[in-house]
């Protein structure tokens, strides 16, 4: 038997009581063992609640059960999830999590203890919901030099970005939109600035080079300035909006950054709509592979968290190797990444600056717009210093 215990008993975690329970059959007859959720941990009460009977409210019962083997923390934040995930591993037990903010910030120290106490610090969940993308990286992709990570990793904003492509919608419209639909915080910050999405592509960036990255060390943009125009621009010259969280090997060093590209419809995350994410990786040898699917969500993210469940269970005193260092890797800055440039101008500017120049007339007065040519961001900076009228810029995937 193994016993489980789960740390929140909110969406998530009540969605990995759910998968266990559902496929308990399933997973029993695949791990060749019994699994059992023992505790849920919350500070609320759940009256009448089919898991009334295992609800906890006090942490120190399961960091001092012996009989737990395995925590699942679904908690959120970095506050009392780091704390406890650091006391179950320092008192031998498996911990599991879908916290991408706690991940971010201290992985390399809960991967070291784990390592220490001979148990293991999983993090499926934390990164693209229900899609498999972290054990991939560190198991099928470990003979690859990964050399660049290019992904839609957050539901929310590329929701908002698909109704407006698809809808003429304004960004303020779309964003009632996907609050009312439970999609966006009341506080939408973290999703629409870009701050979700650089997280998790900080956390993928440490796994593929093997050392720390810091999320607040990131070049972070999200979609809030992104508007109706844009897409009508877009739609001229066969494009779409995306917000891509994306790494890079620039001469040895690390180029990592969120930000709203425009991209054609030959790109592989062209067709990535709705809350869908899709995360697509380059390496030395292995060349592309996409990785695709629900990003969020109760049970997608809650089948993940599962998914470590059974892998630590399989290794309960067997500690699975992770390449995540406590050593910073060297970033470069946002300004040597090359792309090309949209530039909405004002009707009459003087755009020679860039050089030759796509020019787009979507029929809104008062302005044109211009695709440039390939440069680095620190060259579209210094140009665009010489060019008046300018309303708004938009990288371009090449």
């Amino acid at each position: 038997m193994i016993n489980v215990a789960v740390l929140g008993y909110g969406n998530i975690g009540g969605g990995v009581v759910d998968v266990i329970e559902t496929n308990h059959d399933l997973i029993a007859a695949r791990l060749g063992e019994d699994i059992r959720v023992k505790y849920v941990l919350d500070l609320r009460e759940f009256p009448g609640d089919k898991h009334e009977d295992i609800l906890v409210h006090d942490f120190s019962i399961i960091e001092n059960d012996p009989e737990i083997d395995i925590v699942c923390e679904t908690m959120g934040g970095t506050g009392a999830a780091y704390t406890f995930s650091k006391a179950c591993l320092l008192a031998g037990k498996n911990v599991c999590t879908s916290n991408k903010a706690c991940v971010a910030a201290y992985g390399p120290e809960l991967i070291r203890i784990a390592k220490e106490k001979n148990v293991n610090y999983l993090f499926e969940a934390s990164v693209g919901g229900g899609i498999p993308i972290i054990r991939p990286l560190n198991e099928c992709l470990q003979q690859e030099k990964i050399e660049s990570i290019i992904g839609i990793v957050n539901g929310t904003t590329n929701y908002m970005l698909t109704k407006m492509a698809k809808e003429g919608a304004s960004y303020e419209d779309v964003l009632k939109e996907a609050q009312d639909k439970g999609y966006a915080e009341k506080d939408p910050t973290a999703d629409v600035e870009g701050h979700d999405a650089g997280r998790k592509i900080a956390i993928l960036t440490s796994l593929m080079t093997g050392k720390n990255v810091v999320f607040e060390d990131l070049y972070c943009e999200g979609i809030s300035k992104i508007t109706a125009e844009d897409f009508k621009y877009a739609s001229k010259v066969g494009r779409s909006i995306k917000l891509f969280a994306r790494s890079t090997d620039v001469n040895g060093k690390v180029l990592a950054m969120v930000a709203p590209y425009m991209i054609d419809n030959n790109h592989p995350l062209f067709a990535v709509n709705d809350v869908f994410n899709a995360i697509l990786v380059h390496g030395n040898c292995l060349d592309d592979a996409m990785f695709y699917g629900r990003g969020a969500g109760k049970l997608p993210t809650a089948s993940a968290v599962v998914a470590d469940v059974i892998e630590m269970a399989r290794n309960l005193h067997n500690n699975l190797p992770i390449a995540w260092s406590d050593e910073k890797a060297e970033l470069a800055s946002h300004e040597e990444a090359v792309s090309r440039f949209f530039v909405r101008v004002k009707q009459g500017s003087d755009v020679s600056a860039f050089g030759s120049c796509e020019t787009i007339d979507a029929g809104i007065s008062g302005e044109c717009a211009v695709i440039t040519g390939a440069m680095s961001e620190k060259e579209y900076l210094e140009k665009a210093a010489k060019v008046s009228g300018i309303i708004k810029m938009i990288r371009v995937e090449a």
